[in-house]
């Protein structure tokens, strides 16, 4: 008899991946909502002069903020949410492999899910914001299920490998974009005072003007940019389109592929290893944050330190000073992890004590924020560029870095205080009952079962 898969139960989740789930969904909006409130190249080059008259000088509150963010935030939340998705593939796969659940038809609907995944990455990056990271996510997962029955030192190193090869990829774009600025710099020095340039010289010169500008922005070129995003819905759409299309051709091949992928390999062998479900132990756990940090920070501040010395300049920031804080976020990401872990674990010790301390509220919440994570994802999305984009509010370039950050901890109350009181009504967030929907081709029911009708428990 073949036995049909379903959608996991609450009580077969494993709580600690909720709640580092909501950790990294809550966490990625401290860099999102750089690219929600500002222009792109505010984002690369805080420095820059055509960044300056929207974001601020680069000084006091603003760089202070930029700090903090390059080294606790910037791509360490992404790595969690990263291979938090490749542990939710062993996780199905294990269900899977449940006698009382059976594997069959495993592979069609993961791939399937994939795709309705997919479609709504599409639809969230050209019609609300091109900064979806979930069509990336679709695409590398393609290739994840053919692996999940590798044993975890396999993918770890496999995980590795693919990290770096974006280091290798980009350190040689960098060597020749250096390379062409040399000749660049060059032919200029050659020309004498007053003459026009040869053919060639001409030549050399137009080539580095026309690779140079998709790097270097003019301020005419952040203003247009600006005045799109503040026009209204159809500038948004334009926007969208022509940004959404780059990141997901180009700087996908060179750059998301292998930082995903690398990232989903590590989160795979790591649940194998029952990292994320706090089955290690706690000298295990304090070790790894303590390397974690040690690693991971001095990298990242390295990495700042050289991007500043080099006034962020594009051709720098590829070539070396980038790829410091790539691979210091691996290691501060996992200090993170390590940290939520541990913290769990204490609550956990301490839950027969008469007063619980809070924070077995929080990490309820945060379970629940992680039980939902395609919504609140959207919702973030949905919130922020109602403040910032023509469609809504029109806030975009008018706030700096520093006062649009204002509007984080304002968008996670909402999601913290939100997301219990929908799950406590009902199974599964809006878009999770709908991507479930699609994935198992049938309605899937929303409202608890009558004696389910409860509040989500707290974490143990």
């Amino acid at each position: 008899m073949t036995t049909t898969l379903v959608p996991s139960s609450l009580s077969s989740r494993v709580e600690t991946v909720d709640v580092l789930r909501g950790v990294a969904v809550l966490g990625i909006l401290t860099m999102n909502i750089v690219s929600f409130a500002l222009p792109g190249v505010s984002y690369i080059n805080p420095m820059a002069d055509s960044a300056v008259p929207f974001a601020g000088p680069f000084d006091g509150a603003d760089r202070l903020l930029w700090w903090a963010q390059h080294l606790l935030a910037d791509q360490k939340f992404m790595a969690i949410f990263s291979m938090l998705f490749g542990a939710g593939l062993i996780l199905q796969g294990s269900r899977a492999a449940d006698p009382a659940t059976g594997k069959a038809r495993f592979a069609a609907i993961y791939y399937r899910r994939l795709l309705w995944l997919f479609l709504i990455g599409m639809l969230h990056a050209y019609l609300l914001w091109y900064g979806d990271i979930l069509v990336a996510y679709a695409l590398c997962g393609l290739l994840l299920y053919p692996l999940r029955n590798f044993r975890w030192g396999w993918l770890l190193t496999l995980g590795i490998i693919i990290l770096l090869v974006a280091v290798v990829i980009q350190g040689g774009m960098g060597a020749m974009l250096r390379h062409f600025q040399a000749q660049y710099e060059e032919t200029l020095a050659a020309i004498p005072p007053g003459q026009e340039p040869t053919l060639e010289q001409q030549a050399t010169l137009d080539q580095w003007a026309q690779m140079s500008a998709s790097f270097y922005q003019s301020p005419e070129t952040v203003a247009d940019e600006v005045k799109e995003v503040r026009s209204g819905y159809g500038g948004v759409l334009g926007y969208n389109a022509r940004t959404s299309l780059y990141m997901q051709t180009f700087l996908f091949a060179i750059w998301t592929f292998w930082r995903a992928s690398g990232c989903m390999l590590l989160g795979m062998a790591l649940m194998k290893l029952g990292f994320f479900a706090n089955k290690c132990s706690r000298s295990a756990y304090a070790t790894t944050l303590v390397l974690g940090y040690a690693i991971g920070l001095p990298l990242a501040y390295i990495g700042g330190l050289r991007q500043i010395d080099h006034d962020f300049d594009m051709i720098w920031a590829i070539y070396t000073d980038w790829h410091f804080n790539y691979v210091g976020s691996v290691f501060v990401a996992l200090g993170h992890v390590s940290l939520v872990m541990l913290l769990v674990r204490m609550r956990s010790q301490s839950a027969s004590a008469a007063n619980p301390p809070a924070s077995g509220f929080i990490a309820s919440r945060f379970a629940a924020v992680g039980r939902m994570p395609l919504t609140n994802y959207l919702a973030q999305t949905l919130l922020c560029t109602f403040v910032f984009f023509g469609w809504g509010l029109a806030q975009f370039g008018h706030w700096t870095r520093a006062e649009s950050f204002l509007l984080v901890p304002a968008v996670w109350a909402l999601l913290l205080l939100w997301s219990p009181w929908w799950l406590a009504r009902f199974r599964f967030g809006p878009a999770e009952w709908l991507w479930r929907s699609l994935t198992y081709w049938h309605r899937q029911p929303m409202r608890h079962a009558p004696q389910a009708n409860a509040a989500p428990t707290p974490l143990p």
